[in-house]
């Protein structure tokens, strides 16, 4: 099967929030290395290296187009130059605040649902996002259609599905970078409870500016992503 891409947002590899999240699922995402991850209290090393493997894969990122497959013909080099120039289209956005909290059953880093300005603007750049490069989408397999669980999506989860390769987009995209995968309510709120003061911090030291779109590749199944370029936005 051919490689797969995804455009997604990633911190600039030399700021605080890369090293924070970078170091907390325990990889470089662009030199593909591992990274050691802090120590938390009341959690083994092996179960926070377990807990985080999924997202680990993935790299420290917000998804802003879905990982996908290239239409026949399209080449590599093609991507870039498109995400380059819709880059060149959309504007910054200042995230403001993120905030741990619990998505689906796992941990993630997201805007108040209240902070309706910085809401709107990170959805009409994934939305951007999402319908300028659709283009270059081929359609999902019949084995990537099932990993998507169709069937257990409502209507409009399914049209999304099938307009665009993906349910959480449009107006069901909700900005977040994760940090783990799925984990116990328990455990999830010990976790939240761990991450809210550094993130605190991260948020007045360095307030968070979505200025880039990442390319990420995918180069075979189960491979780990890795960042492959960065294309500025407008500041």
């Amino acid at each position: 099967m051919s490689a797969r891409y995804a455009i997604y947002y990633a911190p600039a590899h030399d700021s605080p929030w890369w090293a924070f999240g970078a170091c907390w699922l325990g990889r470089d995402e662009q030199r593909d290395l591992a990274l050691e991850q802090p120590s938390l209290p009341q959690l083994a090393a092996d179960s926070f290296a377990r807990i985080t493997a999924e997202p680990r894969r993935y790299g420290f990122h917000a998804t802003l187009k879905a990982p996908f497959r290239l239409q026949a013909g399209v080449t590599a080099d093609r991507l870039l130059e498109r995400v380059e120039s819709l880059a060149r289209t959309l504007d910054a956005v200042p995230v403001g605040v993120l905030e741990p909290v619990v998505m689906d059953g796992f941990v993630a880093l997201a805007p108040p649902v209240d902070s309706t300005t910085a809401q709107a603007g990170l959805a009409h750049l994934a939305e951007s996002c999402v319908t300028a490069l659709d283009d270059l989408r081929a359609p999902l397999t019949n084995g990537e259609l099932a990993r998507r669980k169709p069937e257990a999506l409502d209507t409009r989860g399914r049209e999304l599905l099938d307009r665009f390769g993906y349910p959480h987009v449009m107006e069901r995209f909700r900005f977040h970078m994760t940090l783990t995968g799925p984990v116990e309510a328990e455990l999830a709120a010990l976790l939240v409870a761990q991450v809210a003061r550094p993130v605190e911090q991260l948020n007045i030291q360095a307030p968070l500016l979505l200025d880039r779109l990442c390319i990420f590749c995918q180069s075979e199944p189960e491979a780990a992503f890795r960042r492959l370029s960065d294309a500025m936005l407008r500041t």
